[in-house]
Order: structure tokens, then sequence, then C-alpha cells
């Protein structure tokens, strides 16, 4: 099956919406078991529509392309949402409201069908406190956009995966432990891992980053649904998964 794209203004052709959230589908085969939502990162403060162009977005196709690739065959539609301004914008907390809207969307198309989140930076943030949708089952957040002021009950019963980069000097690895260590007698699971000399953006282990993040989506679909996910898909996941120690994470 083709890609499809479709935004907000498509829904509202007549409107006057200036600038509107839009995604990309990349579909499965066969039923759809599952569906990944892929978040982008962004800027604290910033009204200027998002662009294809811009780095944040662009930074997350790779993970939604090996999503699609290692998932597709077992029933894995991937969304990938480009916000539709770059900001965070305070109490306006523009990205989640974009969320929201996809994930209607998602309830619309395939009611009751487990969804996974996979954020980065502020997209972190944003998986995070999407995360109270009730068909949200896991969240994997990418150097997320944390403070001791983040929301937790929203992740009661989820599992989730924090990975930041210890040479990070964007967002704090030292907030993202902290909310792993505050959230870990609600959600499902927890686990935080390190990336030693990693950074913000993901330049180093560039593999670790992109393949742990799609194992432990497909190994939640798995363990969800029984999904026919490729066992060597999956190895990443289960060498997380033996940890004796899951915040304490070192790769």
């Amino acid at each position: 099956m083709a890609r499809e794209r479709f935004s907000e203004a498509d829904e509202n052709p007549a409107s006057a919406m200036a600038h509107a959230p839009e995604v990309m589908i990349r579909p499965g085969e066969g039923p759809v078991r599952g569906v990944a939502l892929v978040l982008h990162g962004g800027r604290a403060n910033s009204f200027e529509p998002v662009r294809s162009r811009h780095l944040s977005p662009a930074r997350m196709v790779p993970f939604a392309r090996l999503l699609h690739s290692w998932g597709a065959s077992a029933g894995l539609e991937t969304w990938s949402l480009r916000n539709r301004v770059r900001g965070w914008n305070g109490t306006h907390m523009s990205p989640l409201h974009d969320a929201r809207w996809a994930l209607e969307r998602i309830h619309q198309r395939h009611p009751g069908v487990p969804v996974y989140l996979l954020g980065h930076s502020m997209g972190g943030l944003t998986a995070l406190c999407a995360a109270d949708d009730p068909q949200v089952r896991a969240v994997v957040a990418l150097a997320p956009w944390l403070d001791s002021t983040t929301p937790v009950q929203q992740v009661a019963g989820k599992r989730i995966l924090i990975m930041h980069g210890a040479a990070d000097r964007w967002t704090s690895p030292r907030q993202s432990l902290r909310f792993a260590e505050r959230v870990l007698s609600i959600a499902d699971e927890v686990h935080y891992a390190t990336l030693l000399g990693a950074g913000h953006f993901m330049f180093r282990k560039i593999p670790v980053w992109h393949e742990l993040s799609a194992s432990y989506l497909l190994d939640s679909l798995t363990r969800d649904t029984g999904a026919p996910v490729e066992a060597k898909r999956l190895r990443r996941a289960a060498a997380l998964l033996e940890q004796n120690s899951p915040l304490a994470v070192t790769l």
C-alpha cells in the first residue's frame, strides 16, 4: 500500500486555519495490530510554522522508516506527525494539542488498537504527556525535555523507556532520571538508559538510538497482541529487559 498524508486543514477546507498539523502514514501489511506515532522536537517558544525541511521533523524520519521496516509485516502502521508550529509555547502546549488531534484520528480509524508513542526532545515531553490516551500502551522518550514540574500521573499503567545521552547539554539527563524514579511506582514498567558520550541530537551511537527504540515498541506490540515480529528485531529489547537495575542501564 502507498503512503498516505493528510492534515487538519483537509478536514476544514473552508476554515481560516493558518497552520495545521499533518500526518504521514506508512501502512502495515494485513490487519492493523498496532499504530506507532512518531513525534518530533522543537523550541521552547515559537509560533513559526513547522516545515518538512526543518531538522526536528527530519531527525525522526529514520526512526519512522525503521519502525515501518521492522514492524509492517507484523501489522504495525507508522504515523509521523508534523506539528503546526515549532514551539511548546508555555501554557499553549502547542504540540500536545497536535498529538491529541493525531490520536483522535487513530481512534477513528483503528478503535481499540494499541498505540505506541516515540518522541525526541520536546516530542519526548509530548509523548509522556499524551500517554494518558486510553489506547496508548508504551512510550519511548529520547532525550526528553523534562523538569520537576512535568506531571506524572498520565503514565500510570504504561510501559516507559527513557533514553538520554550523558553528554546532552540541551535537555537534562538528571531530570529524565528523576522523572523515571518518580513514575516507577505507577507505570507498568520503567527503564532508563544512559548513552555514554552521546549528545542531544543523537549523532553518536545512532544504531542504539534507532534500534532500541524500535525494538522496545515492537516488543510491546508483541506482548499486547501476539503480533509475529521477527525474533532478531526484539534482541535489543530483550537485553534491556534482562537488566537487573532498570534505571541504571548504560549503553
